[in-house]
C-alpha cells in the first residue's frame, strides 16, 4: 500500500513527532548546482520505526542529517513538535542534537581507551535525564562486558555500545545510518533486534536508513527514496520479526 507523504497517522492515532515540508537541500560546486533533496515532505510518527531506502546519492543521508540538525535545508520548513528548527541558529542546533536526538552511525566511533560503560557514561553526562549507562548497557544486552575495551568487543558488540550510547540521553528519536553496514548477517541481526527493542521498550522513534530492502520488512512504514525525491511511503501492516528476514 502507497501513503502520501505528510499524512496523518489516522490508523494509530500516533502524534506526528517531526514534520519536513517542500524541503529543498542544494550545493553549489563552482558552477553546478547539486540537488540534494528536491521538494521532500514527510511527516514522521511518535514511537514508530520508520526505514528510509534508496541507493546512494538518493537523498536520505542528507534527509537524515537534517532531521538531527546536523545541516540545514535550502528552503521549506523543518518542524519538530511544532517548533521550526530552520530559524535555528547553531547553538540551538546543538542543544536540540544534545537534549532530543541519539545517532547510530556506520562506524562505532567509540573512544579506545574507554571501556564499554565509560563510553556510555560520557554520552549521559550531557543529558538532564539521562538512564545510567548500566541501565543502557542492560538494553542491549551487554552488562557482562561493561567493563571492556572497544578493541576486546566484536564490531557486533561495539556497535550495541553505540546504541547503549545514544539510548542514555533518553532521545525522542533515534537515527540509524547504516547501522549494519560494516556488519555481517549474523551480528546485524543482533543489531536490529536491539533496535526493535529499544523501540519497544523506551517509546523512542526509531529511524534507519539502509540500501538493504530487507531491513523494511521490520518497520511500520518504509520510505523509497530517489535522485532527491521521497518516490512513494509504504505502509507495513505488520512488522516481521527480525528473526525472520534474511539477505
Amino acid at each position: 500500500m502507497n501513503q502520501p507523504a505528510a499524512e496523518p497517522d489516522a490508523s494509530s492515532g500516533r502524534n506526528v513527532v517531526f514534520r519536513i515540508e517542500h524541503v529543498r537541500k542544494e550545493y553549489h560546486v563552482e558552477d553546478t548546482v547539486v540537488y540534494a533533496l528536491r521538494d521532500a515532505s514527510l511527516d514522521i510518527f511518535e514511537n514508530e520505526c520508520l526505514v528510509i531506502l534508496g541507493p546512494s546519492g538518493s537523498g536520505k543521508s542528507t534527509l537524515l542529517n537534517i532531521i538531527g540538525g546536523i545541516d540545514t535545508p535550502s528552503s521549506g520548513r523543518v518542524l519538530f513538535r511544532d517548533t521550526d528548527l530552520s530559524r535555528y541558529d547553531r547553538n540551538a542546533l546543538t542543544m536540540y542534537r544534545r537534549v532530543n536526538i541519539g545517532f547510530v552511525f556506520q562506524f562505532y566511533n567509540l573512544i579506545p581507551n574507554l571501556t564499554a560503560r565509560e563510553n556510555v557514561e560520557m554520552a549521559a553526562e550531557i543529558s538532564k535525564s539521562a538512564m545510567d549507562p548500566n541501565e543502557a548497557l542492560g538494553l542491549v544486552n551487554l552488562e557482562l562486558r561493561k567493563d571492556h575495551f572497544p578493541s576486546q568487543l566484536s564490531g557486533g558488540e561495539q556497535q550495541r555500545v553505540a546504541i547503549a550510547r545514544a539510548v542514555a540521553k533518553r532521545p525522542d528519536i533515534l537515527l540509524c545510518d547504516e547501522p549494519t553496514g560494516a556488519l555481517d548477517v549474523s551480528s546485524g541481526k543482533v543489531v536490529l533486534q536491539v533496535l526493535a527493542d529499544v523501540n519497544r521498550t523506551t517509546n523512542a522513534t526509531v529511524v534507519i536508513i539502509t540500501h538493504n530492502a530487507i531491513i523494511g520488512n521490520m518497520a511500520d512504514r518504509v520510505v523509497h527514496m530517489t535522485d532527491g525525491r521521497i518516490r512513494d511511503i509504504v505502509v507495513n501492516h505488520e512488522r516481521a520479526t527480525v528473526h525472520s528476514l534474511e539477505w
